[in-house]
């Protein structure tokens, strides 16, 4: 089965390169495929895609490949990937599930932390030889009462180190289970002093926090996002912030952040934009500049355990491709 890889790193491709199977063809390209990439007949007939995030499969995209049976996604998220067109295709989905349920929770109180205490503020003063106490004044995390959206096993984790620090807690989730303070959305965004986003992209969730969300909010709240940048409406953080109805936010995701660094080599290719990035590319310059605001690029996921993990799955859903039986489905199915 000829399979294309997208986004891949050497890493990744050395791992691969371990797979001998006969049946197995495999073609590494280590830029991400959306509707502007070019398909040529070296990878047309692939009946295999597997993807990163930072690939886009749309429609157009997907209907490039004439042979496409199987598309394996190195994430958890499948948001990138047009699902409808994949059932209306019979297209299988895999992806990575629970590989970085404890990294993610572990990095939003690590950029957290950074943030509220202005760790990387103190530590580019004492580089400089620029020491100002008063600057790095920051907040303790002790007795204050934190919001997860998106209580599954990464939000879970999050309520859980959150009891380390004593904190009270508080969680929403459209499927609540177990023992975790769960409350309706509304009351959770008025109650909580930190509001800590785990959840899935969904049509139900796009720009959920937006300027009639955050008017309800306490003032000087604290907003981080380990999730996926386009359930925070850019717009509405920033002037929350300016007004300081937001105090700090810390985030790992923003909208349209796969341009956010402007000497990218894609950001120089304007017609691979998509619709509106431009101004949330702006947006998001704006946020940059804000002393109160840590923006990193999408790095939550990245230790050495949790990539080893992904490529581990990866190659078991290589394997249950090779291998597939629609009666019997496979481990790591997204949509049969």
């Amino acid at each position: 089965m000829k399979t294309v890889f997208f986004d891949i790193q050497p890493y990744e491709k050395t791992f691969f390169e371990g797979f001998k199977d006969e049946a197995f063809e495999k073609i590494y390209i280590k830029e991400p495929i959306d509707e502007h990439y070019e398909v040529n007949s070296q990878i047309g007939d692939a009946q295999i895609l597997s993807v990163f995030i930072t690939s886009t499969l749309t429609k157009e995209v997907l209907s490039k490949f004439a042979n496409l049976k199987f598309i394996l996604t190195r994430s958890v998220g499948f948001s990138h990937i047009d699902l409808n067109y994949c059932k209306e295709h019979n297209i299988f989905v895999f992806n990575t599930p629970h590989y970085g349920d404890y990294t993610v929770a572990e990095y939003t109180f690590g950029i957290l932390l950074a943030t509220v205490r202005n760790i990387e503020k103190g530590a580019r003063g004492l580089k400089k030889d620029s020491i100002d106490m008063q600057e790095y004044t920051g907040i303790e995390l002790f007795d204050k009462t934190i919001g997860v959206i998106g209580a599954g096993s990464i939000g879970k984790n999050v309520l859980d180190i959150a009891k380390g620090f004593k904190m009270k807690t508080l969680a929403y989730d459209p499927y609540p289970y177990g023992d975790y303070n769960f409350c309706p959305l509304d009351e959770l965004i008025k109650n909580s002093d930190i509001i800590s986003i785990n959840a899935p992209l969904t049509e139900n969730n796009h720009h959920l926090i937006n300027r009639e969300t955050i008017s309800k909010m306490k003032d000087g709240v604290i907003i981080t996002n380990a999730a996926r940048g386009e359930i925070i409406d850019t717009q509405a953080l920033l002037e929350g912030l300016l007004s300081k109805k937001i105090a700090y936010a810390a985030l790992d995701v923003v909208e349209c952040e796969e341009i956010l660094c402007s000497k990218s080599s894609e950001c120089a290719k304007l017609n691979n934009i998509k619709e509106n990035c431009l101004e949330k590319f702006y947006l998001n310059q704006k946020l940059l500049a804000l002393p109160n605001v840590t923006i990193t690029p999408h790095m939550a996921y990245n230790t050495k355990e949790a990539t080893e993990r992904i490529l581990k799955m990866t190659g078991e859903n290589i394997i249950s491709c090779i291998n597939f039986n629609i009666n019997t489905g496979a481990k790591n199915l997204v949509l049969l």
